[in-house]
């Protein structure tokens, strides 16, 4: 049997008293929301430091175990990595190495970017076209009837901010 969505209760407030006790019963709701999250992260805190010691001993053993091994494997390679592969089977597990892809880190963009052009080397300039949307919006009049942009003004959105006291 497929279980059934709950449908979602419509609230409507009927007068000015219900909207403001409305607000200040949605200032209640999202302040113990937060006091709720506020006790979870203590106890994940509280948790995560009671098992830190043993937490830490286990990351250096990891670290030590996968030390161990790829020193072993890499002196070992061509004899289990039979065939030239990348991957040997020893098992309880596997080890493979794998290559990462080409990259290419640019520093100082300005100064490559002038001695590429200097070199000649323009192929390696990308020059991006893009519309100039805050052009449209200061002249939308301008492109009233070109197909694919559409100017929307006076969109309305509706917030709700209870009031609160900030204590220090």
């Amino acid at each position: 049997m497929a279980k059934q969505k709950k449908l979602a209760a419509i609230y409507v407030c009927q007068s000015k008293d219900e909207v403001m006790g409305a607000i200040r019963e949605l200032g209640d709701a999202q302040r113990e929301l937060v006091r709720i999250e506020a006790g979870i992260n203590d106890q994940i805190a509280a948790i995560t430091d009671a098992s830190k010691d043993m937490i830490d001993a286990l990351k250096q053993r990891i670290d030590t175990l996968t030390n161990g091994i790829q020193i072993w494997c890499e002196a070992h390679r061509a004899a289990i990595c039979a065939g030239g592969g990348k991957t040997a089977n020893l098992i309880t597990g596997e080890v493979s190495w794998r290559q990462s892809p080409p990259s290419v880190t640019v520093r100082k963009v300005d100064k490559v970017i002038d001695a590429l052009k200097a070199l000649g080397k323009k192929a390696f300039i990308r020059t991006k076209e893009e519309v100039n949307k805050e052009a449209i919006l200061s002249n939308p009049n301008a492109v009233a009837g070109v197909p694919g942009i559409t100017v929307v003004t006076g969109q309305e959105t509706f917030a709700v901010t209870p009031f609160e006291v900030e204590v220090a």
